[in-house]
């Protein structure tokens, strides 16, 4: 078996790094500028604290700020964009009884408002 040389190998993973994330639209699907209008039209504000958004110092609930470095979502489900936007969708599902009402969002808001609070 041949052995490929380290040197090699640590080229390709610099090629292959960019020293960045994956931007929050790739991740979710959805388009953070439209999140921002629908913290707005859904009223997120007034129960968090989410940075960017005026008037949003809401003390119900947790603050979203770096919600993407959180390990669980509602303190149940592994942070992941599909159960982040489940949670904005369900919370009565996920933790009956929560503080968090259904409000009725939308699939397409859902994944709107989660790839804002990633891209925060």
């Amino acid at each position: 078996m041949r052995q490929i040389p380290v040197a090699l190998l640590l080229l390709v993973a610099l090629a292959a790094c960019t020293g960045k994330p994956p931007s929050s639209d790739t991740i979710t699907g959805g388009n953070p500028q439209h999140g921002l209008d629908a913290i707005r039209r859904y009223g997120c504000g007034a129960c968090h604290r989410i940075d960017g958004v005026p008037g949003a110092f809401g003390k119900v609930g947790p603050t979203l700020q770096n919600i993407g470095e959180r390990a669980y979502v509602a303190g149940k489900l592994p942070n992941t964009p599909e159960n982040l936007q489940t949670w904005i969708r369900f919370p009565q599902r996920v933790v009956p009884g929560s503080a968090m009402p259904d409000l009725g969002v939308s699939e397409l808001d859902a994944r709107d408002i989660a790839a804002y609070l990633y891209h925060q």
